[in-house]
């Protein structure tokens, strides 16, 4: 947004409501957390953006007047980042995001690099029906389903996130907010009822596995195994009272055999804590996997 305001100087709440596609409360909110940001030590070089009778008004601190310098590496990973957003529902293929790729690209050498994120069939159906608080009635098949699942679900927002697409959506049978991955819709139709507009917090696909119906595990992680926090998707996570730099973490298992090769790679950095019976698996996993080398050594 403030790279788009910056251009502007000032805009009215409802253009960018619609521009941005938020309600006005989620708006106020993005409005209010970049006026809090800004360079150190946070004196008077903080965003410069207010509201005042329906109109937003913005500055241009020297946070963005400073050329950025990146190093190649950095510069690649931005890039390849932009484009995969630049696939996301909405994008604005000639607006500052795209125009600040070009020219990206043009500094680094561009030879080429194309980021294609295949999009779901179901993709643009269920954007639309995002933007339009309708409802819909659907088949999904869950990662723990053999079959899939008749459901009605009002969808409010489309991401994407590590090359899959997700919806964040009203599940009307459990009666909660679930994420959903978009290929694993077989079907998918709207119900004609349109629901009342509702705001969702910030998007993630590590919410579709919090949010499933998988088990989980809590994993007490010591110092050398908290890589387990940044590569899987985990929840209530938590210092550790007992292991001096480590972490304890809820970690949603897909089956009990990944839980046994993950516990295999962690040795003696990981412990489980929750549920009783799999407290011992990594134990019992270890020993299996000796027996087995040792009877083939025979």
């Amino acid at each position: 947004m403030l790279p788009w305001l910056m251009e502007r100087g000032e805009a009215s709440v409802a253009e960018m409501m619609q521009r941005f596609q938020l309600t006005e409360n989620e708006l106020v909110k993005d409005l209010e957390l970049a006026a809090m940001c800004g360079l150190p030590p946070y004196i008077d070089e903080m965003v410069d953006v207010f509201i005042d009778e329906g109109m937003v008004f913005v500055g241009v601190p020297r946070l963005f007047t400073k050329p950025l310098r990146l190093t190649s590496p950095e510069g690649f990973a931005l890039l390849a980042a932009g484009r995969a957003s630049m696939q996301l529902p909405g994008a604005d293929a000639n607006g500052a995001l795209a125009r600040a790729l070009d020219k990206l690209a043009d500094a680094l050498g561009d030879d080429g690099v194309v980021v294609d994120v295949d999009q779901p069939a179901a993709g643009a159906d269920i954007a639309s029906a995002a933007n339009d608080h309708a409802r819909m009635r659907v088949r999904y098949l869950s990662v723990n389903e053999v079959e899939a699942s008749a459901r009605e679900i009002t969808p409010r927002g489309v991401f994407l996130d590590r090359g899959h697409w997700y919806v964040v959506a009203d599940d009307h049978r459990s009666g909660e907010e679930r994420t959903f991955r978009l290929d694993r819709f077989e079907t998918w139709e709207r119900t004609g009822t349109i629901d009342a507009p509702r705001a969702v917090g910030p998007m993630s696909g590590d919410r579709w596995f919090v949010d499933s119906d998988l088990p989980s595990a809590v994993l007490e992680l010591g110092p050398n195994a908290r890589w387990v926090a940044e590569r899987y998707p985990v929840s209530d996570v938590a210092e550790s009272s007992e292991v001096a730099g480590g972490m304890r973490v809820r970690l949603a298992v897909t089956s009990e055999q990944w839980l046994q090769t993950l516990l295999l790679r962690l040795g003696d950095g990981a412990r489980v804590v929750d549920p009783t019976e799999w407290q011992f698996l990594g134990a019992a996993a270890a020993a299996d996997l000796l027996r087995r080398r040792y009877e083939a050594g025979n």
